[in-house]
């Protein structure tokens, strides 16, 4: 089992990054959460993994921390939860709002999330509430992930809407979501963030 990468960002293109690791490239795929505080591609990163093995491919899974791991590993445990779920939810929603939610028992928020429906919700709902026990409310600590990076606008909202796509969303919606970002948004992270923000509010 993989548990921990350290090594440099080569390329990122969301969800997946390629980290050179003493001159292995490692393909991880990230959820948002993580890719808002990458730094700049050359610069190095630490993070934590998880390794899921399937029949046809070894999928390695990366966050920028231990609270994000732990949380995927739980998900993972409901039924009806795969990965790509996993990482949606960690995507549209921080550990401490998803921990929110399952102790308030709002499934609304969830179902704004790609790929939960109400029924899904609802097992989250049921099969979470004693597993977030032991989370506690204080936030884990980020393994030097960096402090975010500068791209050109155009390159940014290339990237938000791949990012998005691959998160769920239709391509129309995409579009729509983007648009109603801050004009003030220049960097990828920004771009999702606001679009997730929307997305969540309508």
């Amino acid at each position: 089992m993989i548990g921990f990468l350290r090594g440099r960002l080569v390329a990122k293109n969301p969800p997946q990054l390629l980290i050179d690791v003493a001159g292995v490239g490692y393909e991880v795929e990230v959820p948002m959460s993580t890719f808002y505080g990458l730094p700049a591609i050359g610069a190095d990163v630490n993070l934590f993994t998880h390794l899921v093995v399937r029949e046809d491919a070894h999928i390695l899974f990366a966050f920028g921390t231990e609270r994000e791991r732990r949380l995927f590993r739980e998900l993972l445990k409901v039924s009806s939860v795969g990965p790509k779920l996993a990482l949606s939810l960690l995507s549209g929603m921080s550990v401490d709002g998803f921990l929110l939610c399952i102790e308030s028992q709002d499934a609304d928020s969830l179902v704004r999330i790609p790929g939960v429906g109400r029924k899904t919700a609802e097992r989250l709902l049921i099969e979470m509430r004693d597993r977030i026990k032991n989370f506690g409310a204080t936030p884990g600590v980020r393994t030097g992930l960096g402090a975010g990076i500068v791209e050109t606008p155009a390159g940014a909202q290339a990237e938000a809407f791949s990012a998005l796509i691959a998160l769920g969303y239709k391509p129309a919606e995409v579009t729509r979501l983007l648009k109603s970002v801050d004009a003030s948004a220049q960097t990828t992270g920004e771009l999702i963030r606001g679009a997730l923000q929307a997305a969540a509010a309508k």
